[in-house]
Order: C-alpha cells, then structure tokens, then sequence
C-alpha cells in the first residue's frame, strides 16, 4: 500500500513539472494524482495487493462502523445506568473468533475493548478464544457478538489481500 500512495505521488509530481507552468498549481497537482489513480488501478494486479484507495476506503469504514458501535452501547450503558433498578447480572462468555496474526487479534480485542459493556479480559493461549466480560450477559451478550462479527469482517477487509 505504501508503495502505491509513493507511486501515485511521484505521477502528480512529475505531471506537475512536465506542466512547465510558472508557478506551482494545487490543481495541476491533483489533475497529475487523479491521473495516477488511474494508472495505478488499471497496473494495481502488478503490485500483488490490493489497490490502495480500496484498502483506504475499508479503514475509514472500520472506523465509521467502531463510531455507530460506540455510540449504540453507550446509549444502552447510559439507559441502564439511570435505571431506577439496577438489574444487570454481570458475567463472562467465551467467543471463538477467526483472526489471524497478532495484528488482527490486538485490533479485534481492543476495539471491543473500547466500546462500553464489555471487556476482553483474557486471550487463550492458543490466540483462538477470546473470554469476554460483560456488564449484563443476559441482555448484552447478542449486541457484543454482532458488535464482534461486524468488527471482525471490517477488520479482514482492512488487513486481507
């Protein structure tokens, strides 16, 4: 991926100098990028990854999908916390994820971390389960799995060829 961003860069810069303007133009720059992105997406199967604006596209996605996730367990955290009755049961599941690497899991892991509800407080040696705490199982145990599976297919198609 870097490779292609530098790629594309050195077009627009060389468009920008073969130009032969009198001063440098933003709009000539981005006129030589836009045209590197079309280069690079026609020769991208050349590099062996994926086009990099694809993989861009996916990140801010993972992201756009952790900011609605914070957002819904903190109303519920909120609407269960100014309960007049706390009835929550706190408790600990376990959860088989399919990460692979380090990179995947740490991410995996910490994102579940940062949304309210539910913590990961222990991996399994072997990395393939995670044990997850949660403030209520019996009614949050459901929106933290599809929190994991939305997160994980997110993050595969930010690290994933």
């Amino acid at each position: 991926m870097p490779a292609q961003f530098l790629i594309n860069m050195t077009i627009a810069f060389l468009w920008t100098l073969l130009m032969d303007e009198d001063a440098f133009y933003v709009t000539t720059f981005l006129t030589g990028y836009l045209i590197g992105i079309g280069i690079l997406f026609l020769m991208h199967r050349f590099f062996g990854t994926k086009f990099y604006l694809l993989r861009l596209y996916s990140t801010i996605k993972l992201l756009l999908i952790f900011i609605s996730e914070l957002f819904q367990s903190s109303l519920l955290i909120m609407k269960q916390i100014l309960s007049p009755r706390l009835k929550i049961k706190p408790g600990i599941f376990t959860y088989e994820h399919s990460m692979e690497g380090d990179y995947e899991l740490t991410t995996l892991a910490l994102l579940l971390t940062l949304t309210p509800g539910s913590v990961v407080m222990e991996v399994s040696p072997d990395g393939k389960t995670f044990y997850i705490h949660a403030m209520d199982v019996e009614s949050s145990r459901e929106a933290v799995l599809k929190s994991i599976k939305v997160f994980e297919k997110a993050i595969m198609e930010v690290t994933r060829n």
